[in-house]
């Protein structure tokens, strides 16, 4: 066990981060969460987080604005933390791209003269799919390749992730970690926020949007949200041995045709129909399916077209975790806690109107 620590920690309420919080806590460190908004630090399992035997803290602030805008006896404390986890992001898609460059550029700018100001080591928490739309592996020490990023949220996390990279050449000690697409519990597939992958499960298996354009062999890497937790907690307690790394915190990757077939092993689900992409018209789909693919399934459909593998070298090196149980398996854990909680299931006789999310999501 690492000697106690101060770590301050952005985005302490969202679905990483405050799993992360409540394993510094619970570990014996003092964590000063950062939160835009007073209420409950909630963990993934529904319960509120208790800490200890460390402390919580708490400072309101917003990394939008300079200096966090901390009040002065709150940036005295902050000034006092021996490392920083950056987790605080907004995530959602099909956002305007300013809300995006607002918080996950401009927020970082912000976060990052905080944490030159003190040389205080920081643990950034990015996105692995800054590689773009690209086939291949897709390496840590990669960042800028010329690549094209598949939506607004994956060009600010590049952009963030770019100057947190000139940061550190500036001498600020830095850990990038870089998950894949944060999904449920490893072992029994709960999810706080039913966000990322999961609205677009929805309304495929009601079967709202019958086709889809998309690859078979395309992959997608889903990471359970306690693994990317205990990555970015390492990375903050074991901070010399991965110091000027990124790690790429991957879960079980899953082609479309492994989701296909999974999803024909539930009687109530359809099964969408992949086509290639080039041969897939929005234009061509019935009335009732083209607004629940306007709205939630071409938010996310440059994932079903790319033949990505995220390599994970150093992060295999740096941290002891379980191998890897296979996607299929992992992914009915998923889907039957889901059912059991009647997210996923026949659609009623009138879904309601498809939302894209608009809330300021932190993980």
């Amino acid at each position: 066990m690492s000697d106690p620590m101060t770590v301050l920690v952005t985005g302490a309420s969202g679905f990483v981060g405050a799993e992360v919080t409540a394993r510094l806590t619970a570990a014996g460190h003092t964590v000063l969460a950062l939160l835009h908004r007073n209420g409950a630090l909630v963990r993934n399992n529904g319960r509120r987080l208790t800490p200890g035997p460390g402390s919580l803290t708490r400072l309101n602030g917003d990394i939008t604005r300079p200096g966090l805008a901390l009040t002065d006896a709150d940036r005295r404390l902050a000034a006092t933390a021996d490392r920083i986890v950056h987790c605080a992001a907004v995530t959602d898609f099909g956002l305007p791209q300013d809300r995006y460059d607002r918080i996950n550029v401009e927020g970082t700018r912000n976060l990052l003269a905080l944490a030159l100001a003190g040389r205080t080591p920081l643990v950034h928490v990015s996105t692995a799919y800054v590689s773009g739309e690209r086939d291949g592996t897709a390496r840590e020490d990669e960042l800028d390749l010329g690549q094209r990023p598949g939506n607004g949220y994956e060009k600010s996390k590049l952009a963030g992730e770019t100057l947190v990279r000139q940061a550190a050449a500036d001498g600020l000690p830095v850990i990038v970690v870089r998950p894949t697409i944060v999904t449920g519990a490893t072992r029994t597939g709960r999810v706080r926020d039913l966000k990322t992958i999961y609205p677009v499960l929805r309304v495929l298996t009601r079967g709202l949007v019958r086709t889809v354009p998309g690859h078979h062999d395309a992959v997608l890497d889903l990471v359970p949200v306690d693994r990317v937790a205990d990555l970015v907690t390492e990375a903050a307690t074991r901070f010399q041995d991965a110091q000027g790394h990124t790690l790429h915190a991957v879960g079980h990757e899953l082609t479309l045709r492994d989701m296909s077939d999974v999803l024909a092993e539930y009687p109530s689900f359809h099964v969408p129909r992949f086509v290639p992409p080039s041969a897939f018209s929005a234009s061509a789909l019935p009335d009732r399916e083209r607004p629940y693919y306007d709205r939630v399934v071409s938010l996310y459909d440059t994932y079903f077209r790319r033949r990505v593998h995220f390599d994970d070298t150093h992060a295999a090196a740096f941290s002891r975790r379980p191998a890897s149980s296979g996607g299929r398996p992992y992914l009915r854990r998923l889907l039957d806690h889901c059912l059991a909680t009647g997210y996923l299931g026949p659609a009623p006789r009138k879904e309601p109107a498809a939302a894209r999310h608009d809330g300021s999501t932190h993980r």
